[in-house]
C-alpha cells in the first residue's frame, strides 16, 4: 500500500460556471470545467451554449453510448475542426464507412503478434536514450516532460518507419506544440459554428495542416527512399519478418474489399499515429515518474521488480509479463492523469440508454478525467494507489476505467502504448532514483492532452550497480 499522496489537481467549482468563465476555463483547461458535482452524480444533465448536453458517469449509459450504439454518436464539429489539422481523415476522425475500412485495414499492424517487433524499437530507442540521459543527469536537474516527449517521439519514429528522428524531431516537436498552444484551443465560434461554415482561426489551421502533412511527406519519403531488403507480403502479414508499422502498413489490404491504402490515407494514418501515439504515451510516462517521485517506497517497490531483469531488443515483449508492479503503476498514471481527459460525442438521433432519454443533437460527454475520480465508482479516487491494478486486485468497475476510450473506436495502439510506457519505465528506474528537484505544487491542465502546469525539474541519481 502506498503512502497516502493526494496529487494536487485544479480547484474544483462549486457550482456550474457561467457563460464567460466556462469559455474562458475550457481555452485553457478543460478539467477545471467540471463542478463538485459531476464527481457524484451518475448523470449530470445541463445546457452548453445552448444545447443540452449529458456528462454520463453511470457505467451503462457509457456502454450503450460507445460500445451498444456507438453509430448514433458522432464527433461534434467543434472537436473535428480542432484535431483535423493534425490527423487529416485518419481513424481518429473517419467516421462510417470510411472509419471502418480503415480499422480493418489498420488492426492486423497492431495484433498482438506484432508486439515482439514493437518492442523491439522501444528498447532500442530507450537504450540509446538511457545512453545520453546519464551526462544530463549528472550535470543537474532534468526536464522529465521534455526528455518522454522527445523519447517517444523517437520510439514512435523508430516503431513506424525503422528510422532515428534526429533530422526531424525538432521540427516535428516545435509543430505540436505550436499547435497545442496556439491552434488547438476552441474559442466562441468554434463551438457554435457547423463544420461547413469555417471559423475565423480555420484559416490559420488549414495553413498549418499544410505545413504538417508536408512534412509527414518528407519522412515518408526518407523512409521510403531507404533501399529495399525487409520483409515481403507474406513476411509482414505475420509481423515476424517486418521491420516497422510502415512495412506492415504498405502491404495491409481490407480483409472485405481488398483495397490497401493510397499515398494519401498512408500519409494521414501516419500522422495520426505520430501525434495521438507519442504525445498521449510521454505525458503518461511523465505523470508516473511524477508520482513515484511523490511516493519514494513506491519507486523502491518498482526498482525492487525490476533490478534483476535484462531487459533487451530481443527479450523485451518476454519481459512484460514479469513486472506487474511497473504495469500497476502505468494504470494508476493513467486512471488519475488520463491522457485523453474527455471524450465528446453528439446524438445524430433520439436515443435511450436506460431510463436517460436522449434527444437527437444532446452533446454528450465521457469525461475519464471525471470518471476515474467519481465518488460513487472508487474508494479514496484522488489518492495514488498502484495496488487497485495489481493482478490479485479485484477489477475496477466495468466502464468506469476508460484511459483509451471503449468499444470500437478504443485506442487501435493501446497495447502499444501500455508496453512502450512499462518498458521505459523499468529501464529508467533501474538505471536511476527519481526525485524532485524543487518542491513547487504541478497542477495537471488539459486541452489536447493532459499535461502539467509548467515543466517541473527532476534529480536522476544513477542506482548502485547491481
Amino acid at each position: 500500500m502506498s503512502a497516502a499522496f493526494a496529487p494536487p489537481v485544479p480547484a474544483i467549482p462549486e457550482h456550474r460556471l457561467g457563460r464567460g468563465a466556462y469559455l474562458r476555463t475550457l481555452r485553457t483547461n478543460t478539467i477545471a470545467t467540471w463542478p463538485r458535482e459531476a464527481y457524484e452524480l451518475p448523470i449530470r444533465a445541463a445546457t452548453l451554449l445552448g444545447r443540452p448536453s449529458l456528462l454520463l458517469n453511470d457505467p451503462e449509459a457509457i456502454h450503450h453510448v460507445l460500445v451498444a450504439n456507438p453509430e448514433n454518436y458522432r464527433r461534434t464539429a467543434a472537436s473535428i475542426r480542432l484535431l483535423r489539422p493534425v490527423v487529416g481523415n485518419g481513424l481518429l476522425l473517419a467516421e462510417g464507412d470510411a472509419w471502418r475500412h480503415q480499422r480493418r485495414t489498420l488492426a492486423p499492424s497492431f495484433a498482438p503478434r506484432v508486439m515482439p517487433m514493437l518492442c523491439r524499437h522501444i528498447a532500442l530507442a530507450t537504450t540509446g536514450w538511457l545512453s545520453g540521459l546519464v551526462p544530463r543527469a549528472a550535470a543537474g536537474p532534468v526536464d522529465l516532460l521534455a526528455e518522454m516527449q522527445g523519447l517517444t517521439l523517437e520510439i514512435a519514429g523508430r516503431a513506424l518507419f525503422s528510422l532515428e528522428t534526429g533530422a526531424f524531431r525538432d521540427e516535428m516537436r516545435a509543430m505540436i506544440t505550436e499547435f497545442g498552444l496556439t491552434l488547438a484551443r476552441p474559442y466562441l465560434l468554434d463551438l457554435l459554428l457547423p463544420l461547413g461554415l469555417p471559423s475565423p482561426r480555420d484559416l490559420l489551421r488549414w495553413r498549418f495542416k499544410r505545413r504538417w502533412m508536408r512534412l509527414i511527406d518528407r519522412i515518408l519519403a526518407a523512409r521510403l527512399a531507404v533501399s529495399a531488403g525487409g520483409a515481403g507480403p507474406g513476411g509482414t502479414e505475420t509481423g515476424g519478418d517486418a521491420r516497422d508499422l510502415l512495412d506492415l502498413m504498405l502491404a495491409a489490404r481490407d480483409p472485405e474489399s481488398g483495397e490497401a491504402f493510397d499515398r494519401t490515407a498512408l500519409r494521414e494514418q501516419v500522422a495520426t499515429l505520430i501525434v495521438a501515439g507519442h504525445e498521449t504515451t510521454a505525458v503518461a510516462l511523465f505523470w508516473s515518474l511524477f508520482l513515484l517521485a511523490a511516493v519514494p517506497e513506491e519507486q523502491e517497490r518498482v526498482a525492487a521488480e525490476v533490478a534483476g531483469l535484462a531487459i533487451t531488443a530481443e527479450n523485451a515483449a518476454t519481459m512484460l509479463p514479469r513486472m506487474p508492479r511497473t504495469r500497476a503503476v502505468v494504470s494508476e498514471a493513467l486512471r488519475l492523469y488520463p491522457p485523453a481527459a474527455t471524450i465528446v460525442r453528439q446524438a445524430m438521433a433520439d436515443d435511450r440508454a436506460g431510463e436517460i432519454a436522449i434527444r437527437r443533437g444532446t452533446v454528450v460527454f465521457v469525461a475519464p478525467w471525471v470518471l476515474h475520480r467519481h465518488r460513487r465508482l472508487w474508494h479514496e479516487p484522488d489518492r495514488f494507489d498502484p495496488s487497485r491494478f495489481l493482478p490479485d486486485a479485484p477489477p475496477p468497475p466495468r466502464f468506469a476505467y476508460l484511459p483509451f476510450g471503449a468499444g470500437p473506436r478504443i485506442c487501435i495502439g493501446a497495447q502499444f502504448a501500455l508496453a512502450e510506457a512499462a518498458l521505459v519505465l523499468a529501464m529508467l528506474i533501474q538505471r536511476f532514483t527519481v526525485t524532485r528537484a524543487t518542491a513547487e505544487p504541478v497542477v495537471p491542465v488539459s486541452v489536447v492532452t493532459t499535461h502539467p502546469d509548467h515543466p517541473p525539474t527532476f534529480r536522476l541519481r544513477a542506482r548502485p550497480a547491481a
